[in-house]
Parts: C-alpha cells; structure tokens; sequence
C-alpha cells in the first residue's frame, strides 16, 4: 500500500534551517508529482511545494518562496523540503504528498521555529 514517511522536523530557532525528508513507496514514485503541505496549530492544510517528475521543475507558494528549496531523489524514493530562514509562522506540521491538497500524505513531522 501506498506510504510516506516524513522525518527531519524539530524545533529551530528564528532565521534558522532544517531538511526534511520523505520516503515514498507502494508506488513508482518516479512517475509522480509531490507536494509538500502544512497544517499550523488550529489551521487548515496550506500547500507549500511541488516537485514535477524528470527534470524536477518546482513551484513554490508565495509564503516560502526563496527561502524553501524542494527537490527529489528518484533511485531513493525521497523528496526533500531544505528550509532556510525560518519564521515563527513556519510552525507547522509538514507533511509530503501526492496531491495538492493533502489528501493522500504521511503522518506529518512537526517543525516549530521559536526563540
């Protein structure tokens, strides 16, 4: 069956980085678009990410733009979401995905950004 697997969350400091990582299986992740999204306490599912197949072109939500870096790892199953200059509204559960709206994601790693 389907399953991701995020890891690599934790709690960072303002203006600092984290990497996370998904792993992918139970379907051939090469063919496939991911997404990363994230749920802030008490918020809804905001997409944050993509990455297309091949060639990996990326689109970025305005929020992270320039300081958020997608990309993938195809011969390992894994996306990666690199975070520089984190803010306090980072503060999320991130989890990766196969579609824009999260429906079919993992069980989500938590980041908080605080001082």
């Amino acid at each position: 069956q389907v399953q991701l697997v995020e890891s690599g969350g934790g709690l960072v400091q303002p203006g600092g980085s984290l990497r996370l990582s998904c792993v992918a299986s139970g379907f051939t992740f090469s063919r496939e678009t991911m997404h990363w999204v994230r749920q802030a306490p008490g918020g809804g599912l905001e997409w944050v990410s993509l990455i297309y197949t091949g060639a990996g072109g990326t689109v970025y939500a305005d929020s992270v733009r320039g300081r958020f870096t997608v990309t993938r790892d195809d011969a390992k199953n894994t996306v990666y979401l690199q975070m520089n200059s984190l803010k306090p509204e980072d503060t999320a559960v991130y989890y990766c995905a196969r579609d824009r709206r999260g429906t079919i994601r993992g069980q989500g790693t938590q980041v908080t950004v605080s001082s």
